[in-house]
């Protein structure tokens, strides 16, 4: 399972919890292709405990003497045997989460074989998962999560190598278990083809290793059922959800559609079985058929990420269950059947074909739901995340870390963001081909930005490598600026003037908005290099010009700078740097002094260090800025109004409640929140709340 990443403008959740990457998921060369897995595993909510056999085949890409495999650190392997039944030599190196087996003949490159491991141990905390801190795999009640990510099984080419899986899970008969693929009940599914699961008689020890038993025969405790997940296709089906689910189905339109919540989160169920019934019909309608219309909405627990997904299956935190539908955050989740589950990226550089094209869909079906403002809104929120990070360019992000801030936001919202273009350089139309095309032409395969150049190329009938050089090969973006001169003619009056930027070596195709007192000119401008001139006739006498009007191009731009400078400063928060937050903060107050989210996001470092009276001060600065976002306003009053509740100013603290009430805005909770310490004062046990 993949991780289903958000825009830095509104989820810096599933960026930020990663404070440590560790070197399992830098971009090493890949010595081996995994092609199959067969996994037996016992689960032990209880006890936190797991069991399990894999028996993996893969072909090596090298020659080839020591393989390396991904998997969990509080996973124990206890045997590795090879395809002859020989225990093989395995070291675990827990520094970057790996298993590495001697391989005593070697394996040249292209041949094929298998080895079995025999592993177990504890899955409970976040210390010992690939990436420190950030909880992908977790064994208890009510709900135990084993992602992909999570290396919960040996693993290789994170993202990038395909594989078929059939995992038998036991579990105990109380648990509802998810998968993907075809369910069975009942025996756990064989280690091999013509492989007996009973003791084999030993071997004599030969030169590849100790003698041998064979593969061990995994004891089921009484009580547990057993469930055989098999996904025949080469995709990326190793997560398995276990948890006291409550099951709403939904069957229309043909999809079968089935939402899996706790009790507490019932009541929505239906809501959201609805939402991604539309959702995933829009995608089909867009893109073509997924590979199944089968697709589970699974609720994971508030520790992990927000959202993540694997073929059938859309997992969203427990917190996005809500009555107003989270249909974005659904909607991006769902889109992934389609870019992840079928196409994937052939390597590390290419990953924003998976989660840049999820992002995009998800504006796509925000268009379809709310209108162009709806979509321009997304398209700014991706611009926020494109031009957060700028050292590295999308073609090189490979040699970034996958969960670390700078990696998400490219592939995210750069990747988003280079599609948006993409469709306004070529046409709606050719864009639609392309996208459709591109999904036929590599379905269940990995592909590069260059396959879909190409396929963009013959669907345009234009030369597209300046376009992806551009975008894919540099950083930054262009700050429009422009200057002009209106003049009256007989018909009417004659704007002349040019488009200035700072970059250049850009080209791009720039549209020109001229409103005026009568009819609104729309002009497409091809701005090459600093200056692009252009002359544009109207009827009406010209009163503003606006270049880009509909956010087609990816551009810096003042109020840019400030949201990306504020997302940096987020960031820095929840990495616990709250020195560097404050420099954040105050790079997007030197571009707008009367910002009220930079005063706002300055008062929760104050309030974070208990500097209560500096922390009062910005609420205020906040509250007298530009208002924007408005929930900074109701949520400037709550606080203060905490801060008086931890001063004692009972009085002062019930006034502040009192005029959040008033705004009549109850963004993220925050009327309820006023509500609530209304009734009784604010306590220091409680972390400070808001956006």
């Amino acid at each position: 399972m993949h991780i289903a990443a958000r825009s830095l403008g509104r989820v810096v959740l599933v960026f930020t919890l990663a404070t440590l990457i560790p070197a399992s998921y830098a971009a090493d060369k890949q010595r081996i292709q995994v092609e199959s897995y067969v996994i037996q595993a016992v689960v032990a909510p209880e006890t936190h405990q797991l069991k399990a056999i894999a028996r993996v085949k893969f072909t090596a890409l090298d020659d080839i003497s020591i393989v390396t495999f991904q998997l969990h650190n509080g996973l124990r392997p206890t045997r590795v045997i090879d395809a002859e039944g020989q225990v093989l030599s395995a070291e675990r190196v827990s520094q970057d989460s790996s298993v590495r087996i001697s391989l005593p003949s070697g394996m040249t490159k292209g041949a094929s074989s298998s080895l079995t491991f025999e592993y177990e141990g504890a899955i409970q905390s976040a210390d010992d998962s690939p990436v420190p801190g950030l909880k992908l795999a977790y064994i208890g009640d009510p709900i135990t999560y084993l992602l992909y990510a999570g290396a919960w099984f040996p693993t290789v080419g994170y993202g990038t190598d395909r594989f078929s899986s059939t995992i038998s899970i036991s579990a105990p008969t109380d648990y509802t278990v998810i998968g993907s693929g075809k369910e069975t009940t009942g025996a756990m599914a064989p280690l091999g083809e013509g492989e007996s699961e009973a003791p084999k008689a030993p071997r004599a020890v030969g030169k590849k290793g100790a003698a041998s038993t064979g593969p061990a025969k995994l004891v089921l405790p009484p009580g547990n059922s057993t469930h055989t997940f098999t996904y025949p296709r080469q995709s990326f089906p190793g997560t398995i959800l276990i948890g006291k689910y409550e099951q709403t189905k939904s069957t229309e339109g043909g999809l079968d559609i089935t939402v899996y919540t706790s009790a507490q989160n019932k009541p929505v169920a239906q809501a959201y079985a609805e939402a991604a019934g539309k959702a995933f019909f829009f995608f089909t309608s867009t893109f073509g058929p997924t590979y199944s219309g089968k697709l589970n909405v699974v609720e994971l627990p508030n520790d992990t990420v927000p959202s993540a997904w694997a073929p059938e299956i859309a997992a969203i935190a427990s917190r996005a269950f809500i009555p107003k539908v989270n249909y974005r955050l659904l909607a991006n989740t769902i889109a992934h059947q389609w870019w992840g589950t079928m196409v994937s990226p052939a390597t590390r550089n290419d990953w924003w074909i998976n989660d840049g094209f999820a992002r995009y869909s998800e504006a796509l079906y925000v268009k379809y739901v709310a209108g162009q403002a709806g979509f321009e809104e997304v398209t700014k929120d991706m611009a926020v995340g494109a031009l957060a990070y700028i050292s590295v360019p999308l073609s090189q992000v490979g040699k970034l870390d996958i969960f670390s801030p700078e990696f998400q936001s490219l592939v995210t919202d750069k990747g988003a963001s280079v599609l948006n273009m993409l469709a306004w350089v070529i046409g709606d139309q050719a864009f639609d081909k392309t996208m459709r095309d591109f999904l036929t032409q590599y379905s269940g395969k990995g592909a590069s930005v260059d396959d879909l150049r190409k396929i963009a190329e013959a669907a345009s009938g234009q030369q597209l490598t300046w376009f992806f050089t551009q975008w894919l090969d540099s950083t930054g973006a262009p700050e429009f600026k422009s200057k002009y001169t209106i003049y009256r003619t007989q018909k009417g009056f004659r704007v002349v003037g040019e488009i200035q930027q700072d970059l250049d070596l850009f080209r791009m195709p720039v549209e020109l908005k001229i409103d005026t007192d009568g009819k609104t000119e729309i002009k497409r401008i091809e701005v090459s290099g600093t200056d692009s001139a252009f002359a544009v006739e109207t009827f009406g006498k010209p009163r503003k010009i606006t270049i880009d009007p509909n956010n087609r191009v990816l551009k810096n731009s003042p109020e840019l700078q400030v949201r990306t400078s504020i997302v940096r400063g987020q960031q820095d928060v929840e990495q616990g740097d709250l020195t560097e937050a404050l420099k954040e903060f105050q790079k997007a107050l030197d571009v707008n002094k009367n910002s009220s989210l930079a005063h706002y996001r300055i008062a929760e470092v104050f309030f974070l260090q208990h500097n209560y009276q500096s922390a009062a001060n910005a609420y205020r600065e906040a509250l007298n800025g530009d208002g924007e976002p408005r929930w900074t306003e109701e949520w400037s009053h709550v606080q203060l109004g905490k801060i008086f509740d931890l001063t004692g100013q009972r009085e002062r603290a019930s006034n502040e409640y009192r005029q959040a009430l008033q705004t009549n805005d109850n963004t993220a909770g925050a009327l309820d929140e006023a509500r609530k310490y209304l009734q009784a004062p604010y306590t220091p046990q409680s972390a400070p709340s808001g956006q």
